[in-house]
């Protein structure tokens, strides 16, 4: 702080403590009475603004408005959230609610629906059954990786176990795992009953030529897969099996499955579901991929996610059976319902 003096003469010392906040000016100490004892900010630790050229020595002791330091909401209330999370309690309590039938918002199909929506991509649109099988597989394969992406994996190995049955299905599931071979996932395939289908023959090839290991048996020990594996993609029965196949090889393997602790990616409708009226003792998936739309079963799943594989089909197909599909992002062939 500046003060003028008289030449020849010592400099006066300030008669109140001198503030850094203070505005240089012409000898303010003498024009102004000295301020009282306790002029500083009640909080010390505080410190006071720039000062304003408001022609005063110093500006009033600041006092910052008050926040509101509300804790952030979960995130299952955050719109637009694509993470599936407990579905806490009315009135904020700490214990989630118990498991409850999964809402899915869209129309779905009959399983006569569905096989006619399938034909009339086949017949009239000229589809191949093979590059349906290819579109829906690689598919299932994107929605792995959205749901386990490679450094959410609890193994330092990004193992997938890929058990396919000899149906359509398990052809999905061949597609599946070429695909998460491209996604440096490393899965595994467990296919028992091969299907003499040429077309399928040429997906296990495929599989074979990029090195992908094929089971000769399936572990009844459910530890053993519990601890080689990230995940398991059930890709065994589909929408065209009936419900609790009890056929061999596909009844042991539903047994092992239904042990497992691992998470369970079911394809299209969970193995020994039935495709409308759900569950009847069959596994229970952590994540279902519907293919083309959901299934009438899709409203009794309860997993954490589910995602919807039908960004391929013709505007007049969605129109003709009234799918009212969801809103795809950017570039996306699944989204997460």
């Amino acid at each position: 702080m500046c003060f003028s003096h008289v030449p020849g003469k010592s400099r006066p010392p300030p008669p109140y403590p001198t503030s850094p906040g203070a505005l240089p000016g012409p000898c303010l100490a003498r024009i102004q009475p000295p301020r009282p004892r306790g002029w500083a900010p009640k909080r010390a630790s505080r410190a006071c603004p720039p000062p304003r050229a408001t022609g005063r020595a110093h500006p009033e002791p600041y006092e910052p408005p008050a926040r509101s330091l509300s804790a952030p909401r979960p995130p299952a209330q955050r719109p637009g959230d694509g993470a599936v999370s407990q579905i806490l309690p009315v009135g904020g309590g700490g214990h989630p609610c118990p498991p409850r039938a999964h809402w899915c918002p869209l129309p779905l199909p009959s399983k006569a629906e569905a096989e006619a929506i399938e034909k009339e991509l086949l017949e009239d649109y000229r589809f191949g059954r093979q590059q349906l099988i290819e579109i829906w597989g690689h598919a299932c394969a994107v929605a792995v990786t959205k749901a386990f992406p490679l450094p959410s994996l609890p193994r330092k190995q990004p193992t997938v176990l890929v058990v396919c049955g000899p149906a359509q299905n398990g052809a999905i599931g061949l597609v599946c795992a070429r695909h998460l071979r491209s996604f440096d996932y490393e899965p595994t395939i467990f296919y028992p009953k091969r299907s003499p289908d040429p077309l399928y023959r040429d997906f296990t090839t495929q599989c074979e030529k990029m090195d992908i290991p094929f089971l000769s048996y399936l572990p009844t020990e459910v530890q053993l897969i519990n601890d080689a594996y990230n995940a398991v993609v059930d890709a065994v029965l589909g929408a065209e099996a009936e419900a609790g196949e009890g056929r061999e090889p596909c009844a042991a393997i539903l047994a092992t499955l239904k042990h497992i602790r691992i998470p369970i990616v079911s394809l299209d409708v969970p193995s020994g579901w039935d495709a409308e009226s759900g569950g009847s003792g069959g596994i229970s998936p952590d994540v279902l991929v519907s293919l083309a739309a959901p299934k009438e079963c899709a409203r009794r799943f309860l997993g954490r996610q589910h995602f919807v594989a039908g960004r391929f089909l013709p505007y007049d197909v969605q129109k003709k059976f009234e799918l009212n599909p969801p809103e795809y992002p950017g570039t996306e062939c699944v989204v997460a319902l």
